[in-house]
């Protein structure tokens, strides 16, 4: 077991790839330089911090790459580069046969113009909360929404965003998500109790985006398509129906990548074997930078987290909880919701973020008396919230390599997020909602 102390200093790799990529793109920016954060890829960017926490390390050279490698070998780590994977064959064979225009060409005769973005952000939302994961659903949805602004004047970054909180929106309240999940475990609550509260702050975010898409999407100029094959959109049909079975994700896109094959044997005459397998390796290469950005990300986590970093942020937010939480409950909720946040922004997943947070934030809890199913969702809404708006984070990334745009762009039109942070800012302070807890044990499902 690693006995280092905890220590600021481990941080500063973080800070040192943030600084190196958000500083050049920013510069660029300034320059009027067209695509400015992407004149410095990621991925090299993250190199320098690296280099600096190997550096940095306490120990053997090999016992720091060692740290290392088993944070790139991390389960999360694994389970969101093949999603990745999966994802890029899926939307590069549908796009190859001609399944993303069919799919776009019938929600294009289906809705009005104005309410194009709002049913993005419900199909999203849906998909996510019957499906309990964010990135499958952005997988499954963002391919057909860059597509329909291919054929709008509807911005990019907008369309993709209301994707995007849609997602966060069902991956926040998904019972069967694993963020709910290690919520309720970690505070020891029932799972429909945390499922009321949440629901009660994170709705009205909802609706109020839901009026904002329909507002700014009211003026859209939409190209009707002509006429195309319907049965193309088999594929992206076949996927959102088996999200809403709950199926394991790599199962869904493995099926999606599968009947989209097939589909495109026998509709499109051209489309051949040869065809199939290239598209495959295209969707691969097409996740390159974002791939090896997460296991890159992963490995720094991991030697940071060994070098004492994460336990540094739970003591120093655990102390200013001890001085500010006396004085009432909303400051205790704020510092189950900082602890939380300042976790998710170094480690950049959700739901390990909960589970690092989880036993500082129980302590609060029973310390200072507050509620745990309010602990629960205030652990679960901040996380999705920095989640959702940090450009390195892997729902911001994928999103954005599918229409190549600038992860720092598309965050800012991600307005769900935006709207949740305020709703839940004024959940505390006012002490909404009051709901009382049921008498059953917590549950004990399991993520998939």
């Amino acid at each position: 077991m690693n006995q280092t102390k905890a220590r600021f200093s481990a941080l500063l790799p973080l800070g040192a790839f943030l600084a190196i990529y958000l500083g050049t793109g920013a510069y660029y920016q300034s320059q009027g330089v067209d695509f400015a954060f992407y004149q410095l890829k990621a991925p090299v960017a993250i190199l320098p911090a690296i280099l600096l926490a190997l550096l940095l390390a306490k120990g053997s050279l090999n016992a720091r790459v060692e740290h290392f490698l088993k944070g790139m070998g991390d389960n999360n780590i694994l389970l969101m580069c093949l999603v990745f994977l999966l994802s890029g064959a899926f939307a590069a064979i549908t796009k190859s046969i001609g399944g993303v225009d069919a799919t776009v060409n019938l929600g294009l005769s289906a809705l009005p113009a104005s309410l194009i973005l709002p049913g993005l952000f419900v199909i999203a939302a849906f998909i996510s909360t019957a499906m309990g994961t964010s990135m499958g659903t952005i997988a499954a949805v963002a391919p057909i929404a860059v597509g329909v602004t291919e054929a709008s004047d509807l911005s990019i970054t907008l369309t993709l965003g209301a994707v995007v909180g849609g997602a966060m929106f069902g991956d926040n309240l998904s019972i069967i998500s694993d963020t709910t999940i290690a919520a309720t475990r970690t505070q020891g609550c029932n799972m429909k109790d945390k499922f009321k509260t949440n629901l009660l702050i994170a709705a009205p975010a909802a609706v109020l985006t839901l009026i904002a898409l329909g507002f700014l999407g009211e003026s859209a100029q939409v190209n009707l398509p002509e006429s195309s094959n319907a049965f193309l959109a088999l594929p992206y049909i076949a996927v959102l129906a088996l999200a809403v079975s709950g199926l394991n994700v790599l199962a869904v896109l493995s099926l999606g990548v599968l009947i989209s094959g097939v589909i495109g044997f026998i509709q499109v005459d051209t489309y051949a074997i040869s065809t199939f397998a290239s598209d495959i390796y295209n969707g691969f290469t097409g996740m390159q930078e974002i791939l090896l950005l997460s296991l890159l990300i992963g490995g720094l986590t991991g030697i940071m987290k060994s070098e004492g970093g994460l336990e540094a942020l739970l003591k120093a937010v655990n102390a200013i909880s001890n001085r500010i939480g006396e004085k009432s409950r909303a400051a205790a909720e704020f510092s189950v919701a900082a602890l939380v946040s300042v976790a998710n922004l170094f480690i950049a997943n959700n739901t390990i973020s909960i589970l690092v947070a989880g036993s500082s934030a129980k302590e609060i809890t029973d310390q200072k008396g507050l509620d745990p199913k309010r602990t629960a969702s205030i652990l679960d809404i901040f996380s999705c919230i920095i989640q959702g708006l940090i450009p390195y984070g892997a729902q911001i990334l994928l999103a954005s390599s599918f229409a190549k745009v600038s992860p720092i762009t598309l965050v800012g039109e991600i307005y769900y997020c935006w709207a949740l942070a305020i709703f839940a800012v004024i959940a505390i302070v006012t002490g909404y909602p009051a709901i009382k807890s049921s008498r059953a044990p917590a549950e004990t499902a399991t993520a998939h």
